[in-house]
């Protein structure tokens, strides 16, 4: 199983979304500035997730989600969790 993730950074309330086959691992990862693209930003709150079967599918739900039309789907998912987005 593959997972996509969005996490809000709770420094700057901006979202960094991408892919793993350990979500509890990969969110550790960034929280321990881990990952270069994301150490200047912690500490994380993940916010949302979903399974995929296979990594081809979670690289192309990746993908998506970081399009204006998947950044707009984010947003009407979490329309009743309002404080994941603020």
């Amino acid at each position: 199983m593959y997972y996509v993730y969005v996490m809000k950074s709770l420094k700057d309330n901006e979202l960094y979304t991408g892919f793993t086959d350990n979500l509890e691992r990969r969110i550790k990862e960034h929280n321990n500035r881990e990952e270069v693209s994301t150490k200047s930003r912690v500490p994380f709150k993940l916010i949302y997730f979903e399974g995929c079967l296979n990594k081809k599918d979670a690289i192309a739900r990746e993908k998506q989600l970081k399009t204006g039309r998947g950044k707009k789907y984010l947003r009407d998912r979490l329309r009743n969790h309002r404080e994941s987005l603020e």
